[in-house]
């Protein structure tokens, strides 16, 4: 799951709730939605603890941890 199809499923505010989880601006963070900007790799995996694994490090940094299969 991306982070885009994640916050569809969430109610409003949760992009502000996770980027204050994360440390990081709302901006920073949209920007990472839109898959502007890539994650460090560990932010990826403090994303993917934060989401509880609906979004993971794999499809956040392919780059890093090998494609989706």
């Amino acid at each position: 799951m991306t982070l885009e199809e994640y916050f569809r499923e969430r109610p409003r505010g949760s992009k502000m709730d996770l980027a204050s989880k994360l440390e990081i601006s709302k901006t920073w963070l949209s920007l990472l939605v839109s898959r502007r900007k890539h994650p460090s790799d560990s932010l990826a995996t403090m994303i993917e603890k934060y989401t509880k694994g609906a979004v993971t490090r794999t499809e956040l940094r392919s780059d890093l941890y090998g494609e989706i299969t």
